[in-house]
């Protein structure tokens, strides 16, 4: 008797269940048809448009239940000057507000994406000229923020930037955005370019904590006062693994968003056993070994466009188990200056790199490697040419009597050269008349000491 009731109602339990499950599966039927719809395209479209400020085109549209809410778009385009595409992007909606009847962005994920730098520039342009139209206060303190509703992670699967060069890296990326839109952590993987293999981690808790802390002068400590914008949310901790070594340090970045006239960047950072001829994909450089270096950069631009023409670098740095491709700086003395091609192991180089976009100043550099040891200058132009000059040290044991001969350094990265001053030669052709084998290295120093003194006479 008592079995009837309990059937009455598993009955009608079940009758509730299949009623509910029609019903939500009749609206995600009419929620894909109405999405999929060239009127609901066209809509979004414009709204899209209305915000960003630059034409979009939006492929196939269609609904994603499982396992959150999601509008999944294929064959994205924003028509920059310079397009922004991707092949598919998904925003996914947060459950618990999407219940409570309001729409909120939990993750927005984009694959297969081609975003041109200039593209990229011309983008944040247009949407902060749209912002300013709109809302003169956009951006000003007790203005309005545009882009309020932004998601809280954001997912890259296969995103390829191209520099203004045209230079392409393609990433992995998972990154958590707070606040406005202000990164809180970031983790990237380099899959194609120039950096294959890099890994680089960012988290903007742990700058903070930085920024609070005591500055002194020590490498691989926080960044200038100037830069403790940390409670803004603009600097964050860096740490990238890559070529065996690892690059940690403090970044801050300002003028992204707001009014801020332009774009700064300043940081910080420490590079430990990082091997140069690892560095970068493809034919080795010029010269390989494990690299230490303390490293501050600082760059100030109109756009993010301008900033790698801008950006400014200075480096103390060391390499230990050096080997010098393209030059052989022992036949180099020995054949004052006609040697061509082969290497140069050092035990240490040591020296200052100051960099001014494409543009490489190396500085006070000193080596030793046995019986060799060097001294000199040398400038890397954007092109990748070479200029400057060192003195090389040679000892007794190598050439019957310890000489210095100053040597020209020229030619490019990929092919260098290494010549005797105009002075030295001469030197050299008269210390080979004097004194044969000896006497070419000694007249070289001789010779270049003379026409220095020479220079100094003539002002020349």
């Amino acid at each position: 008797m008592h079995n009837r009731p309990m059937r009455r109602w598993g009955l009608r339990l079940l009758w509730t269940v299949l009623v509910a499950v029609l019903l939500l599966g009749t609206g995600l039927l009419a929620l894909q048809y109405w999405v999929g719809s060239d009127d609901f395209r066209s809509r979004l479209q414009s709204q899209a448009e209305s915000m960003l400020g630059v034409p979009v085109v939006l492929g196939r549209l269609h609904v994603d239940p499982w396992p959150v809410p999601a509008i999944a778009m294929d064959a994205v385009e924003l028509r920059t000057g310079d397009p922004l595409t991707a092949q598919r992007m998904e925003l996914r909606l947060r459950l618990d507000a999407l219940l409570a009847g309001r729409l909120e962005v939990a993750s927005l994920r984009v694959q297969g994406a081609g975003l041109p730098q200039t593209g990229i520039d011309q983008l944040l342009a247009a949407i902060r000229g749209k912002a300013d139209a709109a809302d003169p206060g956009a951006g000003k303190p007790g203005g309005t923020q545009p882009l309020a509703v932004l998601p809280r992670r954001l997912l890259l699967s296969d995103v390829t930037w191209r520099n203004l060069q045209g230079d392409a890296t393609t990433i992995d990326a998972d990154a958590t955005l707070g606040g406005g839109g202000v990164l809180e952590a970031l983790a990237l993987t380099v899959r194609a370019g120039a950096f294959q293999g890099a890994q680089l981690q960012a988290s903007r808790a742990m700058a903070a904590a930085q920024a609070r802390a005591p500055i002194d002068a020590q490498p691989n400590k926080p960044p200038p006062s100037d830069m403790r914008d940390a409670a803004s949310g603009r600097s964050w901790d860096i740490r990238v693994q890559h070529a065996g070594g690892t690059i940690t340090g403090v970044l801050a970045v300002q003028g992204l968003t707001g009014d801020a006239q332009g774009v700064s960047v300043r940081g910080n950072f420490d590079t430990r056993d990082l091997e140069l001829s690892a560095l970068r994909k493809g034919a080795p450089g010029p010269l390989s070994g494990r690299l230490q270096a303390s490293t501050t950069v600082s760059a100030q631009a109109a756009s993010t466009a301008g900033l790698a023409a801008a950006l400014m670098t200075q480096s103390r740095f060391t390499v230990q188990e050096a080997v010098l491709q393209g030059v052989d700086l022992v036949k180099a003395v020995q054949t004052v200056g006609l040697s061509r091609g082969g290497q140069t192991r050092l035990d240490n180089l040591a020296g200052q790199v100051t960099t001014r976009g494409a543009a490489i100043q190396l500085s006070n550099l000193a080596t030793r490697s046995g019986a060799l040891s060097a001294t000199g200058d040398v400038a890397v132009t954007p092109n990748r040419g070479l200029t400057g000059r060192i003195q090389v040290q040679l000892e007794a044991q190598v050439v019957g009597k310890a000489v210095g001969v100053p040597l020209v350094v020229g030619g490019t990265l990929d092919a260098p050269t290494v010549t005797l001053t105009r002075s030295a030669m001469l030197g050299a052709a008269i210390g080979t008349l004097v004194m044969p084998g000896v006497g070419t290295g000694a007249g070289a120093s001789l010779g270049d000491a003379i026409g220095e003194k020479l220079k100094d006479l003539f002002g020349k």
